[in-house]
């Protein structure tokens, strides 16, 4: 019964793609727990590079059953862009299932997104645009459309005549928008429900089968654990739980069955619009990490912040998800600095404080701490095991690993798949 949860122990953009895509050929189904297309993963295999944005990453995987779990949220038109880019070229899509009660994302929920966002002005979140948050709320308000609700035309109206009472609302009177038509929107849905026919299962009992044969099975994190709803930099995060306790409410496992808890890091830190962030660099050493680690966002194409290793974020990724192991990626990218400086802790209004304060407007004013440790000049992307990479590189790994509070088992040294470097076995 190995259940494993695989997520990103930053602010996302870690490198979950990779990993899951490494550990896909040994597991027998991957699963989306939340999240929507605001999640972007790119997989390198051999000269193909793949940018999957709702898809989970095993769907590259030929012997893997790729899931889209019941707190997705899965805006149709995206899923079938997706799923023709990778027939065109030879992916093998056939065995995606999808969950009959992931919610919907409206055509109503994307308009409702970005005209809020565009009316905070200053105060904005950096939302995506894409209607992920909207189509939470609507979950949460008990007016949301699932996936199930297409097969029943006479539900389907009801319930979107229910969501727009409210929202035509605010468009015509708050934002000055047209109002959107049920009719239309009903008929939009509608004209997917045959495509999604047979992708559709009860994936809660799929997955609890497969458990109970020993299959194995990965849950996948989109984001990362510092944009939780709950456990993130609020209210500059995301509308689900990419933590670990949130693969089990994501795709209907009991906490009880996950034997294993993977932490993906970077070996600096990067974050994607809005919010708090105390390592970020402003200056050539900021823009050398983004140069170098090609950091633009996969999904929302924007170029994403940079700075050095936060070890007191990861070390709080450990605690709130009971991190059993790490994946640290993207080490190739340190090589070349003569220092390289780590946040060990953070100093706020005079006092030094080594776990990430509760307070958000003590987080909004943390100054980092930083210890600096030697660097390398060798190129590290043809190491095959630990002793192959630079003394100092050894170093650096054992330390952010010291910090973090959990063994590293697995080092990224390039882009592709095969460039990674395994301690420890994640299975």
């Amino acid at each position: 019964m190995p259940a494993l949860v695989l997520l990103g122990a930053q602010w996302g953009d870690e490198g979950k793609g990779k990993a899951t895509d490494l550990l896909g050929g040994s597991v027998d189904y991957v699963v989306r727990y939340q999240g929507g297309n605001n999640a972007g993963h790119t997989v390198v295999v051999g000269d193909q590079k793949y940018a999957l944005h709702l898809l989970p990453s095993g769907i590259l995987s030929p012997g893997c059953t790729p899931v889209i779990g019941n707190g997705v949220v899965v805006d149709p038109s995206v899923l079938f862009s997706e799923l023709s880019g990778l027939n065109e070229r030879g992916v093998d899509t056939s065995k995606l299932l999808i969950s009959g009660n992931a919610h919907i994302i409206t055509p109503y929920n994307v308009t409702v997104d970005k005209v809020t966002e565009r009316f905070l002005g200053k105060r904005k979140i950096g939302t995506t645009g894409r209607g992920i948050g909207p189509t939470y709320a609507d979950k949460i308000n008990r007016v949301g459309i699932r996936v199930q609700d297409l097969y029943d035309e006479s539900i389907l109206t009801q319930k979107v005549e229910a969501a727009l009472d409210v929202k035509n609302q605010m468009l015509t009177k708050l934002y000055n928008r047209r109002a959107i038509a049920t009719g239309q929107v009903v008929e939009e849905l509608m004209g997917y429900a045959d495509k999604l026919a047979p992708y559709v299962a009860d994936t809660v009992l799929v997955l609890n089968e497969a458990l109970d044969d020993d299959k194995v099975v990965l849950f996948e994190g989109g984001q990362g654990t510092l944009l939780d709803i709950d456990h993130g930099t609020y209210p500059f995060v995301t509308s689900s739980n990419p933590t670990a306790g949130g693969a089990c409410t994501g795709a209907g496992v009991g906490p009880t069955k996950i034997s294993r808890v993977i932490g993906i890091l970077k070996a600096y830190t990067t974050r994607v619009g809005a919010g708090p962030f105390p390592t970020e660099l402003f200056d050539e050493d900021g823009e050398a990490l983004r140069r170098i680690g090609g950091e633009r966002g996969v999904t929302t194409g924007r170029d994403r912040r940079c700075g050095w290793f936060d070890a007191v974020i990861a070390r709080y990724a450990t605690r709130v998800n009971g991190l059993t192991d790490f994946f640290l990626t993207k080490l190739d990218v340190l090589t070349g600095w003569e220092e390289i400086p780590v946040c060990v802790a953070y100093e706020i209004d005079g006092r030094r404080v080594e776990e990430l304060p509760y307070s958000q407007s003590d987080f909004h004013h943390a100054k980092p701490v930083y210890e600096t440790l030697p660097g390398w000049s060798e190129d590290i992307t043809k190491a095959k095991s630990f002793s192959d990479l630079p003394k100092n590189a050894q170093a650096y790994v054992r330390a952010l690993e010291e910090m973090s509070g959990a063994p590293i088992s697995a080092i990224g040294v390039g882009p592709g798949r095969d460039e990674t470097i395994e301690i420890n076995s994640f299975l």
